[in-house]
């Protein structure tokens, strides 16, 4: 008996060494379990607001491109909020045409971060990519035909559209808006406007038209929709902080010397451009202007006799802008003038183009005096002026045309290129800021 005792004794306590090892076992395998689960967690939680600083710092360049796009000496911001965090952003020039951005983001703040993530790169002026959907686009000034002018190409105003003996619109003819108006024209397509027709003056129209209010005197040959809507106006297609970036472009090129209050270009080859002219110009003779950038001129300019001005070949299907904007007197100056047989040619690549712009605002301001003067000139050309009257008139053939205000005269015809629907041009606001590929870097 004695000795069965002292077995099943001992039996026991060697059930019980063993129990005492396997709790140790679990205890100390439930201890580095919880204490990985703890470090994982806890690693997770960093790499989740690393990520969270990196996509704030993300957001913080984004903004800083954004508001580069808005205002050229926009040089950054601190402590914005955004998400989980904040971010901080730095802009600084390293040129004309480009700058240096540096944007941190913090989470979850900038005093005490748990986690921050700084990106730089550098952001420069893109190509621009500008686009003309009408052969011929007007401002609340609208635009006439008199005589024999014609337009090939659809054709948008926001203001009214008048023919004076049913002149030829080869395509679409828009009038926007509640004071929307066509009338006196022979329309190949469709016309949309609030008010169609005139008892004085017939109108044909060979397709639809659209009217919200009345039709009168009209011949259509496809199918009236009365009570239509008004076609929303719309904005031109380049604004002036667009043509504000090209004259900063054409002034980092350097300031030319004026005589005598002008510059003149009387004969000879001649390479311009990017360039300031501070004084009227004046190209004449035979001269050939080859343009190597943006021309800003800060007066009028004018063109005649048998002058040629080309785009450089070198520049492709880029094209390039001459500008004519004084701003200290855009009413009776700022004027830009084609005569004679001077031309226009593009580099010789498709969808190449000299665009002429005229910041002169008479016509916005209900005055006469003309933006431009055009007549006789090649076809390689866009003409441009937002605030102001073109009138175009004898042999002038252009590519496309926008004014506040149009006016076609004798045999004037504009006739619309396709390549116009994405013209490029070699700087300026595509004239908007964007990432140059290459310098895009996390430095921690």
């Amino acid at each position: 008996m004695h000795y069965t005792h002292n077995t099943r004794a001992h039996k026991q306590g060697y059930v019980l060494v063993l129990a005492l090892v396997f709790l140790g076992i679990f205890f100390t395998t439930a201890t580095a379990y919880l204490n990985f689960v703890t470090t994982s967690a806890r690693s997770a939680r960093v790499d989740i607001s690393q990520s969270q600083a990196l996509a704030i710092a993300e957001a913080g360049m984004n903004k800083a491109v954004y508001q580069l796009n808005q205002n050229t000496s926009y040089t950054g911001e601190t402590t914005t909020s955004f998400g989980e965090g904040v971010f901080t952003v730095s802009v600084s020039n390293i040129d004309s045409v480009s700058k240096r951005v540096t944007a941190t983001g913090y989470v979850p703040n900038s005093t005490n971060p748990v986690a921050t993530k700084t990106i730089k790169a550098t952001v420069g002026i893109n190509n621009a990519v500008i686009s003309f959907h009408y052969g011929v686009q007007a401002g609340r000034g609208g635009f006439s035909l008199e005589n024999s002018s014609s337009i090939t190409g659809n054709v948008y105003a926001s203001g009214p559209i008048i023919g004076t003996s049913q002149n030829y619109i080869y395509g679409d003819v828009v009038s926007a808006g509640p004071d929307g108006l066509v009338y006196g024209i022979h329309a190949t397509s469709s016309v949309y406007a609030h008010t169609i027709g005139n008892a004085s003056r017939a109108t044909i129209i060979d397709r639809n038209a659209y009217y919200a209010l009345s039709r009168v005197n009209t011949t259509v040959g496809g199918t009236s929709y009365p009570n239509s809507p008004d076609q929303a106006t719309t904005s031109l297609p380049i604004s002036d902080a667009q043509i504000e970036e090209w004259e900063t472009v054409a002034a980092s090129g350097g300031t030319a010397t004026c005589s005598s209050g002008s510059y003149n270009i009387p004969s000879g080859n001649v390479s311009l451009g990017p360039i300031k002219i501070p004084c009227d110009v004046n190209i004449s003779g035979t001269s050939v202007v080859t343009l190597n950038g943006h021309i800003w001129v800060t007066g009028n300019i004018t063109i005649q006799n048998s002058a040629l001005v080309r785009i450089s070949p070198s520049l492709g299907s880029e094209n390039i802008a001459i500008i004519a904007d004084n701003p200290s007197n855009r009413l009776t100056s700022s004027k830009i003038m084609v005569k004679n047989t001077a031309s226009f040619q593009s580099s010789g690549a498709p969808g190449s183009f000299v665009l002429l712009v005229s910041q002169n605002n008479s016509a916005e301001n209900g005055g006469s005096v003309e933006a431009m003067e055009l007549s006789n000139s090649a076809s390689a050309m866009i003409a441009y002026a937002a605030h102001g009257l073109i009138p175009l008139q004898n042999s002038v053939s252009l590519k496309e045309v926008t004014a506040y205000k149009i006016t076609l005269k004798n045999s004037a015809n504009v006739r619309y290129d396709t390549g116009l629907a994405s013209t490029v041009f070699d700087s300026g606001p595509g004239a908007s800021w964007s990432f140059i590929p290459g310098t895009y870097a996390i430095t921690r």
